[in-house]
């Protein structure tokens, strides 16, 4: 698997949002899931696949989520920037900070 993964707490109603060079898959994956997704398995996500950006996925509930980038077995590098828009606080925070 060729993919970028970032383990944040986000509260419910966040935005996580996207902005890359190529298509991918964007994901936010809770741990059981995220789990299953590095064993190759069925699992359950929020977001999809996304050609334009950028990309927003809402955080349905508040807890630990991994923020994941698929390229989907693309090799190659890409450019792109996570923020985290806090709906408690409108504002952003880079979602590495």
């Amino acid at each position: 698997m060729n993919f970028i993964q970032s383990r944040r707490h986000l509260e419910k109603g966040d935005i996580v949002q996207l902005d890359c060079d190529t298509q991918c898959n964007f994901m936010l994956i809770c741990d059981a899931e995220y789990a299953r997704y590095q064993e190759a398995k069925r699992f359950a996500y929020h977001g999809g696949t996304f050609k334009t950006f950028p990309a927003q996925i809402p955080v349905p509930e508040s807890g630990e989520w991994n923020i994941v980038i698929d390229l989907a077995g693309a090799r190659k590098e890409i450019q792109y920037n996570v923020i985290i828009i806090l709906e408690s606080m409108e504002r952003s925070v880079p979602a590495g900070g």
